[in-house]
């Protein structure tokens, strides 16, 4: 073992010992063997909005009429490698207002934690499953809570009724490069706004129903002799959940990307679906649809267009998207979203959005889940701005 002077210098006034030295510098050199494959990488987003009225539209991080810090985020990472039966972990700390809403620990105990699983790879007769165990991001939907990974600045309405995290156990086993599967077992899940895992196996009612959510998806990725269209995407997802009312809910999603002649030219459609009241005592339920598009044009390597378009109609107790009206409990509603993206400094998203939401019914954009304004507002306008580094 060799040491340096500093630490040679230490052993002879008897300040430190060379055997103590040498087991010290092996934890060392095992936690920087540990560390090797592990990488650093996060965001910090930032916005500005302006809203006529004075209020928010529907997805609005902030208030209207201000700028806002939406989210810090720090992420460690060790990836599944090659070898049999390979391991690693994601940890993901965030803070910030966008992770307040929809976080899987955030609100309920005041923890940073977005993400935190193992990941483990198994062979079994020659077939590869990989498992996530701990916290981990949901299965179905369009966009997710990354939003630099988002075409749009805000999200969408069928994202709000969506599930956004879990914590359990999921498996995903890659048929080959263009069918995967996954398949998963978590705690009880419960809506409000974008529904959160809940931690501990408390759910349901006064959390007194015990129901773990059920999920599977599967993912099917045109090959090359679909010609035009190879590299279209489709997944079919669904779930069963506890809803907050007592019962059993029930989320289904269908998203699809797809290719155009025009390289640089994209689109895509998503369909979200949630019932809720499933087994309830009382027989009152209710559901709710979204169903929406989207168009991405990619016209330099630096500037880009997204658009999206949807509509919602939701029945019942449902109340999860703005226009419920209270005396029939329905509520129908459409929203336009417009965004400019270009990446003018390096590492940095730039972002300018339009958007508008309609509501049709006689309540619209009544207060929900502290994002929609205290005014009833029939046709909000929103202009935001959104600024992303991401390392």
């Amino acid at each position: 073992m060799k040491f340096n002077k500093w630490t040679l210098g230490l052993a002879a006034v008897g300040v430190v010992s060379l055997a103590s030295a040498a087991r010290a510098d092996e934890k060392v050199s095992q936690l920087n063997t540990a560390l090797s494959n592990t990488t650093l990488s996060g965001y910090v987003d930032v916005g500005a909005q302006y809203v006529n009225a004075g209020g928010a539209t529907y997805s609005t991080i902030g208030a209207g009429d201000s700028f806002s810090l939406n989210t810090v985020d720090i992420a460690l990472d060790k990836p599944l490698d090659a070898t049999p039966f390979s391991a690693g972990y994601h940890i993901e700390l965030w803070a910030g207002a966008g992770a307040t809403a929809p976080g899987p620990l955030g609100p309920t105990d005041g923890s940073l934690i977005r993400q935190a699983y193992l990941a483990l790879g198994t062979t079994v007769g020659g077939q590869e499953i990989d498992w996530k165990i701990g916290v981990w991001d949901t299965i179905i939907g369009y966009e997710g809570l990354t939003s630099a990974n988002n075409p749009n600045y805000t999200h969408s309405y069928g994202f709000a009724i969506e599930p956004t995290t879990h914590t359990g156990i999921l498996g995903t086993y890659k048929i080959n490069d263009d069918i995967s599967i996954e398949a998963g077992v978590a705690d009880d899940s419960v809506t409000g706004g974008a529904y959160t895992a809940v931690i501990n196996g408390a759910g349901g009612s006064g959390g007194t129903l015990h129901h773990p959510t059920l999920m599977g998806a599967i993912a099917l990725t045109a090959p090359d002799s679909f010609g035009p269209m190879k590299g279209a995407t489709l997944t079919i997802g669904g779930m069963n959940t506890a809803d907050p009312t007592g019962g059993f809910g029930d989320s289904l999603y269908a998203g699809v990307t797809v290719p155009t002649p025009i390289s640089a030219l994209k689109f895509g459609g998503a369909f979200d679906y949630y019932e809720a009241g499933n087994g309830k005592v009382a027989g009152v339920g209710g559901h709710v649809w979204v169903a929406g598009v989207y168009g991405s044009y990619q016209a330099t390597d630096k500037l880009s267009f997204n658009v999206r378009g949807e509509t919602f109609d939701e029945d019942g107790f449902i109340a999860f998207l703005p226009g419920l009206n209270p005396a029939t409990g329905t509520g129908h509603g459409e929203e336009f979203t417009a965004t400019v993206q270009y990446a003018l400094w390096a590492n940095v998203l730039s972002r300018v959005e339009l958007r508008w939401d309609h509501a049709d019914d006689a309540s619209p954009f009544t207060p929900n889940t502290g994002r929609i304004p205290a005014g009833k507002v029939s046709n909000p306008v929103l202009l935001a701005a959104q600024l992303i580094y991401t390392f």
